[in-house]
C-alpha cells in the first residue's frame, strides 16, 4: 500500500478490524431469508457492532475526538477541533438481501473541513482513501475522476428516495432528465461506494437527495482528492441538506443545469 499518514493509518485499521465480523456475519445472512423479522434484528445487531469496534477503535487512538455516527448519533470529545463522521454499514439494504455491495465509511472532520476519507468494499476487498492535499488511492493505486467532456458519454449514479421520505416525485422527473441526455444511470444502494468509484473514474458523477453526513463525509474526500467537484444540488450546504451531486470539473455543471430543471 502506498504511504499513509498517522492518522489514516488509524481510520484504516478500524475499518479493516470492523470488516472482520461484518464478513462472518453476511455470510450467515442467506441463512436466514425466510424470516422478516430475522433478517431485520440480524443486520442491526451486525450494524451496532460494526460501529461499537470503530467508535472503540477510533477512541483508543484519538481520545479527545468527538463523533457523528448513524447508531449513536453526535458524541462529544474534549478536543473540539476534530469529529469522526462513521457509518458502519452503508448499503444495509444490500447486505441484508445477500447483495456484495456494502461499505464501512469513516470520515475526519477538521474545523468544520472534511479533511481524510475511507471507505472500504469488504467482500471486494477495496479500500479507498484520501487525505486532503495527499490525493485519493484505491488500494495502492492513485485515483483520478473520468475524463469524459460530453454528458451523452457519461454514466451516473444516483439513489431513491425510501418508502415515507419525501422527494419520489422529483426523483423520478430528475432520472427522465438525466436518462435522456447520458449513457444510463445506476442504482447500487450505497452512496459512500457511489462517491468512491466517481473518484475512482468508473461513474461519471453521482446525485441523491435526502442523505446524511455519515453517508458523503468519506466520499467526498476521495472525489475532490481524484480531481472531481462537489456541490450542493440547490446551492446550499450538502452535509446540512443531504442533497449532493458530484463530477469532474467539465460535467458537473451540465449535471446540475439538468437537475435544477426537474
Amino acid at each position: 500500500m502506498a504511504q499513509t499518514s498517522p492518522t489514516l493509518t488509524i481510520m484504516i485499521a478500524a475499518a479493516r478490524k470492523a470488516a472482520r465480523a461484518l464478513s462472518r456475519d453476511f455470510g450467515e445472512v442467506e441463512n436466514l431469508q425466510v424470516s422478516r423479522k430475522g433478517p431485520s434484528d440480524f443486520v442491526s445487531s451486525a450494524d451496532i457492532k460494526a460501529e461499537k469496534t470503530l467508535f472503540e477503535e477510533l477512541s483508543k487512538a484519538r481520545p479527545g475526538y468527538g463523533f457523528l455516527m448513524e447508531e449513536r448519533g453526535v458524541v462529544e470529545g474534549s478536543d473540539k477541533s476534530h469529529r469522526w463522521i462513521v457509518d458502519p454499514l452503508d448499503g444495509t439494504t444490500n447486505f441484508l438481501h445477500g447483495i456484495p455491495h456494502f461499505a464501512i465509511s469513516i470520515g475526519l472532520e477538521r474545523e468544520g473541513v472534511l479533511v481524510a476519507g475511507v471507505v472500504y468494499n469488504i467482500v471486494r476487498d477495496e479500500l479507498f482513501w484520501a487525505e486532503k492535499g495527499s490525493g485519493a488511492y484505491l488500494n495502492d493505486r492513485r485515483l483520478r475522476v473520468a475524463g469524459r467532456t460530453d454528458m451523452r458519454d457519461g454514466l451516473f449514479a444516483t439513489g431513491t428516495p425510501f418508502n415515507g421520505r419525501p422527494g419520489h416525485e422529483i426523483f423520478v422527473q430528475e432520472v427522465q432528465r438525466v436518462i435522456a441526455r447520458t449513457t444510463g444511470i445506476r442504482r447500487m444502494g450505497s452512496a459512500a461506494l457511489d462517491l468512491a468509484y466517481v473518484a475512482a473514474g468508473r461513474f461519471d458523477g453521482f446525485w441523491e437527495r435526502g442523505l446524511s453526513p455519515w453517508d458523503i463525509a468519506a466520499g467526498v474526500v476521495l472525489v475532490r482528492e481524484a480531481g472531481g467537484f462537489v456541490k450542493e444540488i440547490d446551492n446550499g450546504d450538502f452535509m446540512k441538506t443531504g442533497a449532493i451531486v458530484a463530477s469532474n470539473e467539465r460535467l458537473l455543471a451540465p449535471l446540475v443545469e439538468t437537475l435544477r430543471a426537474s
